[in-house]
């Protein structure tokens, strides 16, 4: 199957709020659609996250990662946030997953970081055999914690 991975514009919010909608639901989130849209609209109108959409032979929407940048103060230079990485189930197995991360590594590369982070739940076998076999390692050194506010 032959993907094609581009860059994301506000005019393409149709066929991405459904995807982005999806990869909620796939977290265990309420279906969305109105609060997704608005969601994704903001980032458009901010541009403080960049997202890729991956489409098949046919043009049709079958997957997106989006990235947020942030500093490592450690190395001094930026890096990218891998927030969302999703591709619907008729796209799986396709490579779409795989070539959503080589364009984001592309990208990031290009924007002079110094590493894509990411975190998926623990029970996400399928996407940490993807994330393993791309060269990313999973973290043994240091704890992520969140604060719930």
């Amino acid at each position: 199957m032959s993907i094609q991975i581009r860059l994301a514009v506000a005019a393409d919010l149709a066929v991405l709020v459904p995807l982005f909608d999806a990869y909620r639901v796939f977290y265990k989130q309420s279906s969305d659609v109105a609060a997704a849209e608005s969601f994704l609209s903001e980032r458009f109108a901010a541009k403080d996250s960049t997202i890729f959409l991956a489409e098949n032979a046919d043009g049709l929407a079958i997957g997106f990662t989006q990235l947020f940048p942030s500093y490592s103060s450690v190395a001094m230079r930026r890096i990218f946030v891998l927030n969302d990485l999703y591709v619907a189930e008729a796209g799986r197995r396709s490579g779409a997953g795989r070539a959503l991360l080589e364009r984001a590594h592309v990208y990031a590369g290009g924007e002079s970081a110094v590493r894509v982070s990411l975190r998926t739940a623990v029970d996400n076998l399928r996407a940490q055999k993807l994330y393993d076999s791309v060269g990313y390692r999973r973290d043994e050194v240091f704890y992520a914690y969140d604060f719930a506010l």
